[in-house]
């Protein structure tokens, strides 16, 4: 299996170009008050009309105002939504689009994953985070692995503490659907450096190549 690749917190359209040339799948844009991040609607629209046909482009919101997120909306047009805070299931479908759940591990036992999960039947996937619940993703930690559940049911993107030195040992251990990342990435807050983008890509591909031996 193929580990699908989201590079997160977008912030230049330079970096949207670099991330579909290098293959990866999908690309975030931030719209979490808070984010070093963070992408005001008219830069959003800028980084969308870069970002080519084939590259999912996913929305990220920590409970926005909902003029606000109807405003990333429609200069961001995401194939994708993504939440972060204390949004329930109704306020997550508010939207009319698909979306990924993120499950704040920093603040969840083993045994409290499998019903929080429970509560988002609708979820297209999930992104198993080390925030706390409410909390921001992007800070580059990480959390216990062994809490992760055994068998997910839908398709989950590993996020967390991931860099271009630790995402081959997390894709040959866990096999996740695709991966997800952010800070490990960047040289500095939002902004990516483009070696380490693909150092990334290529460790991924390496693992799954491994994999498949």
């Amino acid at each position: 299996m193929r580990t699908r690749i989201k590079l997160c917190g977008m912030t230049r359209a330079s970096d949207v170009a670099a991330a579909a040339a290098l293959g990866a799948d999908a690309v975030g844009l931030v719209f979490a008050d808070g984010s070093p991040r963070r992408l005001e609607p008219e830069q959003a629209a800028r980084l969308r009309a870069v970002a080519p046909a084939f590259l999912t482009v996913v929305a990220l919101f920590r409970d926005g105002a909902e003029d606000a997120i109807a405003a990333a909306l429609e200069a961001a047009r995401p194939h994708l939504l993504q939440f972060h805070g204390e949004e329930d299931e109704a306020a997550c479908l508010r939207w009319g689009l698909p979306y990924l759940r993120a499950v704040p591990m920093g603040s969840l036992d083993a045994g409290g994953v499998e019903p929080w999960l429970a509560r988002y039947p609708s979820a297209a996937g999930f992104v198993f985070d080390s925030h706390a619940a409410g909390g921001a993703g992007g800070s580059g930690s990480g959390f216990d692995w062994s809490r992760l559940p055994a068998a997910p049911t839908r398709p989950w993107l590993l996020a967390g503490g991931l860099t271009p030195g630790t995402v081959a040992e997390a894709v040959r251990r866990l096999r996740p659907w695709g991966v997800d990342v952010a800070s490990g990435i960047e040289s500095a807050p939002g902004i990516k450096d483009p070696d380490r983008m693909h150092r990334f890509v290529m460790e991924v591909r390496r693992a799954d190549a491994s994999n498949a031996d």
